[in-house]
């Protein structure tokens, strides 16, 4: 009996799980590898239809203290001490743009991007989230990744597009954004298309150091 026990343990090592167990809203997910973790994500065909930019309400104060999420974002990832206006107006600090390795010192050269665009957050399962939901994800303050300050032209470059269309210039930057796309579509349990995944999975075949730990979203 303890021989196959034995025998079943080396097994298992042998072949680690490629899967996490499901898991509760709010729930800290352990660190995947990237590959894993692309893995993970479920598939499903993207529709557009009815998609209105509107239909996540953003940017808003949900804490009330005056600094809506843009200026939240804006002041959490200045590398200085950001300079702050009444009405919690942002107007100067230090921003490192990973995408294309620019630093800015004025925020009116930032857009706050939302690492999974809200287009095509709608096509991969957010079209039936209830508004209270799709606010939710457009105002994520919760997960560093979800949302981040980047050069204006940057964000604008990329648009809508998911990674088999679009990647950051810098080739650095590469691993890193792959796995901070893979931990928001995770998190919010948002499904890839066939284009997508492979787009990923070549990353991740090339990003062998990144790992990918979430929070699900509430």
């Amino acid at each position: 009996m303890l021989s196959k026990i034995a025998a079943a343990a080396a097994l298992l090592l042998a072949f680690p799980l490629t899967t996490a167990p499901a898991s509760a809203h709010g729930a800290r997910v352990a660190p995947l590898s990237l590959g894993q973790a692309v893995q993970l994500l479920p598939s499903g065909d993207e529709s557009r239809d009815g998609y209105q930019r509107s239909s996540f309400k953003h940017w808003v104060d949900a804490d009330r203290d005056s600094c809506n999420t843009r200026a939240e974002v804006l002041i959490a990832e200045s590398r200085s001490e950001p300079a702050i206006e009444a009405g919690c107006k942002v107007t100067a600090g230090e921003w490192y743009s990973y995408y294309d390795g620019v630093t800015l010192t004025a925020p009116g050269g930032l857009d706050i991007d939302h690492m999974v665009p809200l287009a095509e957050a709608w096509d991969s399962g957010a079209s039936a989230w209830t508004p209270a939901r799709r606010q939710a994800y457009a105002n994520d303050l919760d997960a560093d990744r979800s949302l981040v300050a980047v050069t204006a032209r940057s964000n604008r470059s990329k648009a809508d597009q998911d990674p088999a269309d679009w990647q950051p210039p810098l080739a650095d930057a590469r691993c890193t954004y792959a796995t901070d796309w893979v931990a928001t579509k995770l998190r919010w349990q948002l499904a890839v298309d066939d284009r997508e995944r492979s787009a990923l999975t070549e990353l991740a075949a090339s990003c062998g150091q990144e790992t990918v730990d979430y929070q699900t979203a509430p």
